[in-house]
C-alpha cells in the first residue's frame, strides 16, 4: 500500500508543478448599443451596432516557465460583431492578434505572428483611442490615416520588445513580404519607444510600409480589405506626452505625419472610392485629449483633433482640414460591466477634393458636416 501512496503522492506533487509553471487565461469584451448618425448619404440613421467604442473580441493568452526567467508565450485573440455573431477582420478567426514566441525578464520578448506596429503599442496609448483598449470607433483621425485605431495589423510579423530598463522601453517590428521575387512588395516595418518617469510619459514611433495592400502580393504583411490607403508608399511618424494630474486626472498630446506616395484610392476598404493621380499626399494630426474621474464609477474622457492634408486628384491640388471633437461619459456599474454615451462632431474644409465628413465607422456624410451619438454597454470577462 505504501508504495501507490507514494506514488500517487509524487504524482500531485508533480502535477502542481507543472500547473504553477504554465498558465492560459481566456478573456474578452463584448460591446453592444446603439448609434444615431445625423447624416449618412443625406439621411439620418439609427442603428444597432457591436464596438462603437471597443471592438468586441475574445482571446487567450499562456505561457510556460522554461527556467532562469524565460518563457514561452503566445497570444489568440479574435473580433467579431456581437449583432450577427460574425467574425469581423475579414472573416479571420484570430483577426487581432495571432503570435507566439519567447520572453526573458532581462532581455525582453521575440514573437512572431500577426501583431501590432509600433506606432500602435508605443504611441497610440496616449491618445484618445488608445485609452481604450480594443481603439474607440467614433473617434479615429480622419480615415485612420496614422493607425492609431488599428485599421490594420501585420501579417508575418517578427517583433522584439525590449525589457522595461529604468522607465524606458523600445521595440521594432517587421513583416516580411513572402514574396520570392519582390522581398519588398507588401512589406512593413517599424519602430518605437516609450519612457515613464512619475506622471509623465513620453513616447514616438515610427512607421513604414513599402507596397501595402498589394493586389499582386495578397499573402504580403498587410492584407488589401485592411487598407485604407491603396499607395505605394505609407510613412506614419510621430510623438506624444501624457501627464497624469493626482490620481483622477489624465491629459494627453499626439502629433502624428502620415506621408503616401503613389496614392491612387482614399479609403478603399470602405468604398468611397475617391480616386487620386497618383501623386503623393499628407496628413498631419495633433490631438489634445484629457480624461478625468468624477467618482469612482464615472469617468469623462474628451478630445480635439485637428488634421491638415495635402493631396491631389484630377482637378488639381487641395488642401482639406478636418476638426474633431468627441466626449465619451462612462458609468461604472461592476468592476467588469459599464454603460456609456459619446458624440463625436467633424468638420471638413474639402477645399475641392471631393471629400466629405466621415466619421470613422459610419458612411460619410452628404456634407461637410457629421454627428454621431452612441450609447451602449462593454461587459468584460
Amino acid at each position: 500500500m505504501k508504495k501507490p501512496l507514494a506514488a500517487a503522492a509524487l504524482a500531485a506533487i508533480w502535477t502542481c508543478h507543472v500547473q504553477a509553471q504554465s498558465s492560459v487565461t481566456l478573456y474578452g469584451l463584448i460591446d453592444a448599443g446603439l448609434v444615431y448618425t445625423d447624416n449618412q448619404a443625406g439621411h439620418a440613421n439609427l442603428q444597432a451596432a457591436s464596438g462603437t467604442v471597443t471592438g468586441s473580441h475574445w482571446g487567450v493568452v499562456g505561457t510556460e516557465e522554461l527556467g532562469g526567467g524565460t518563457r514561452a508565450v503566445f497570444h489568440l485573440e479574435s473580433g467579431f460583431s456581437v449583432m450577427n455573431g460574425t467574425l469581423r477582420q475579414g472573416g479571420r478567426e484570430f483577426g487581432y492578434q495571432a503570435l507566439a514566441g519567447l520572453e526573458d525578464r532581462r532581455y525582453g520578448a521575440v514573437t512572431l505572428g500577426r501583431q501590432y506596429d509600433s506606432v500602435v503599442d508605443y504611441l497610440a496609448p496616449l491618445s484618445f483611442t488608445g485609452r481604450h483598449p480594443g481603439g474607440n470607433n467614433l473617434s479615429a483621425h480622419p480615415f485612420d490615416n496614422d493607425n492609431l485605431n488599428n485599421s490594420f495589423r501585420v501579417n508575418n510579423a517578427v517583433k522584439y520588445t525590449s525589457a522595461p530598463l529604468a522607465g524606458l522601453q523600445f521595440g521594432a517590428l517587421y513583416g516580411f513580404s513572402n514574396d520570392a521575387g519582390g522581398f519588398a512588395d507588401n512589406r512593413v516595418y517599424s519602430a518605437g519607444a516609450n519612457y515613464v518617469t512619475g506622471p509623465l510619459t513620453l513616447a514616438a514611433a515610427y512607421l513604414q510600409a513599402d507596397q501595402p495592400g498589394s493586389n499582386t502580393n495578397t499573402s504580403g504583411a498587410i492584407t488589401l480589405t485592411e487598407r485604407t490607403f491603396i499607395a505605394a508608399l505609407q510613412r506614419t511618424y510621430g510623438a506624444g506626452v501624457g501627464y497624469a494630474i493626482g490620481g483622477n486626472t489624465q491629459i494627453g498630446l499626439v502629433w502624428t505625419r502620415t506621408q503616401l506616395g503613389g496614392l491612387t484610392t482614399i479609403n478603399g476598404a470602405n468604398s468611397l472610392g475617391i480616386a487620386e493621380n497618383g501623386s503623393g499626399a499628407s496628413f498631419d494630426n495633433i490631438e489634445l485629449n484629457a480624461s478625468h474621474r468624477f467618482t469612482t464609477t464615472f469617468t469623462v474622457t474628451a478630445e480635439y483633433t485637428f488634421t491638415d492634408a495635402t493631396l491631389s486628384n484630377a482637378s488639381g491640388e487641395h488642401h482639406p482640414k478636418w476638426h474633431e471633437v468627441s466626449v465619451l461619459g462612462d458609468y461604472l456599474l461592476s468592476k467588469r460591466t459599464d454603460l456609456y454615451v459619446q458624440a463625436s462632431y467633424q468638420h471638413l474644409s474639402s477645399d475641392g477634393s471631393g471629400l466629405t465628413a466621415d466619421i470613422s465607422g459610419q458612411s460619410p456624410s452628404s456634407s461637410d458636416q457629421q454627428v454621431a451619438v452612441g450609447m451602449g454597454m462593454r461587459h468584460r470577462f
